[in-house]
This record gives structure tokens, C-alpha cells and sequence, in this order.
């Protein structure tokens, strides 16, 4: 599996400590993480996807864009939230606990009007209007709580062959490291049970799911690496929160699990400055 290489990679030298000092790593002193005191290539060596067992010790592997700070992993108020320990690295000031109380609050009264809305004695083709309108609003209602709490990253979804996970990891990995992506990265590790030619997940995280800009930039640039596009490698977008609520594929309360997808069409940095 090809991909192209480009400009601006991250080089394969280890950063000056003076450097260094002036960067961020949420995930420093983490064990499963890139570290700044290492090489992006050591990094990959250290931790290759295809062949590091996915253990509680070692559940993603991660990499950050050092440019942009972000919270401690540790400080995490996702720390707290079980199974939600392993999502982007958060924004300071971010109000977690706030928004998944308020959330799950939102979800269980979409859960009671679904289920009492067919009592309303409305044609059947009515119903479904009206459930998938309290659907709509329940997820702007959700996504605006969410930005107000600053729990506002999301990810870019891709699924890749197990054959080719490192060589795709790397592609990702290096992108991100030299401020080409995301905030950050986290491929997941061969896992010990199942079937370990299972496609594997890699999550591209950006700072903003309302930043339809940034969002695009992202997509666009992981198009030019070959790892997306707009047919027969389709990725979808999901903000944290989605996570944190538990709303995925299948759902109970029949919500979308992602809010975009790589076949839009994203606003550039310039059609928004031409629109001001």
C-alpha cells in the first residue's frame, strides 16, 4: 500500500532540549504515547500497531501535535468517565461532567418522547416526521451544550486493512507530529482475542467539531496522503461528546453516529474571509 510522500514531515531527529521545553505533550510520562524526548521513527518502532498487544496497560497507541497544548492525559476530567478514558486530549477549562450529566439528560427525554409519540394517534408517516425532528433537535441541543462546556474536539474515523496498519500509522503519526492534522492521534493495538485480521481503528482528532474549516483542512490533507476520500475510502467525523454519551452505530435512540463525512464539500480559510 502506497502513499504519497510530503513536505513537512516530522524529521527523524530527536528535539533539543530547548525545544522540546517550548512544546506540549499531553501524553507525557505516558507509557503507550509518543514521547518528546524520542524520535517519531523510534516512536514506531517502539510501539508498531501491527505488532504491540492491546493490553489494560496498553489499550490505543498515541501520538500529539506538539504545537498545540492541550491538557494532561492525567488531568483528564475523562479520567472519570468509564470507558471514556482514552478520548482526544481536552481542552483547558472543559466542562465534562457538566455536559454528560446535561446530555444524558437530553437523550432520555428523546428516549421518552420516541417511545410515547406513537400514542399520539397520527399517521404512522407523521410519527416518523416527528421522531426524526426531535432527533434533529436533540443532537443540535446536545453538540450546543457540548461547545459551551468546551468539550469540543472530534475525530476522523478510518478503518484500515491489519496487514497495513503500520504503514498507514506511520503516514498518520508523522503528519501529526509536524502540525499537518490534528491535536492528535491513537491507532489501535493488535488485540489479544478476536480476530487479529480485524481492520483496525486509527482516530485523527482536530480541536473544534464546529470549526468547519479546520475539519476540512484535516480531510483534505489526510485525501493528499491517500488515507480518505469521497467514495470507496468514505471516513466519517464524530465529536467526542457522541462518545462520552454512548451514541454509536445502533443506537437506542436512533441518532446519527457521525456529523460529517469525507465526501462534503468544506468552506477553505479564504471562502470565509471572502464572506466577511
Amino acid at each position: 500500500m502506497k502513499h504519497q510522500e510530503q513536505p513537512g514531515w516530522a524529521q527523524p531527529c530527536t528535539l533539543p532540549a530547548h525545544a522540546a521545553a517550548a512544546l506540549h505533550n499531553p501524553y507525557a510520562g505516558v507509557p503507550f504515547a509518543w514521547q518528546l524526548t524520542e524520535t517519531v521513527d523510534n516512536f514506531l518502532a517502539r510501539l508498531p500497531p501491527a505488532q504491540t498487544a492491546q493490553t489494560p496497560e496498553t489499550p490505543w497507541i498515541y501520538i500529539c501535535n506538539p504545537y498545540i497544548p492541550r491538557v494532561a492525559k492525567s488531568d483528564g476530567l475523562g479520567q472519570t468517565s468509564k470507558d471514556n478514558e482514552d478520548e482526544g486530549p481536552e481542552q483547558e477549562g472543559a466542562r465534562l461532567d457538566v455536559v454528560i450529566e446535561g446530555g444524558m439528560e437530553r437523550l432520555e427525554l428523546l428516549g421518552t418522547f420516541l417511545r410515547e409519540v406513537p400514542n399520539f394517534g397520527k399517521p404512522p408517516s407523521t410519527t416518523e416526521r416527528e421522531r426524526n425532528k426531535e432527533r434533529s433537535q436533540a443532537t443540535l441541543d446536545i453538540l450546543h451544550l457540548a461547545h459551551i462546556g468546551k468539550v469540543r474536539a472530534g475525530k476522523w474515523i478510518i478503518f484500515c486493512n491489519a496487514l497495513d496498519v503500520n504503514e498507514v500509522w506511520e503516514v498518520v503519526a508523522k503528519a501529526t507530529a509536524s502540525n499537518e492534522l490534528g491535536i492528535a492521534a491513537k491507532v489501535a493495538p493488535r488485540p489479544e482475542q478476536g480476530n487479529p485480521r480485524k481492520e483496525r481503528l486509527i482516530c485523527v482528532y482536530t480541536k473544534d467539531f464546529m470549526d468547519k474549516v479546520d475539519i476540512g483542512r484535516v480531510v483534505q490533507r489526510l485525501k493528499e496522503l491517500g488515507l480518505a476520500d469521497g467514495k470507496s475510502k468514505r471516513i466519517y467525523y464524530k465529536p467526542d461528546v457522541f462518545t462520552y454519551l454512548g451514541i454509536s452505530g445502533g443506537n437506542p435512540w436512533g441518532l446519527k453516529a457521525s456529523i460529517y463525512n469525507s465526501s462534503e464539500a468544506f468552506p477553505s480559510a479564504q471562502d470565509v474571509v471572502m464572506m466577511l
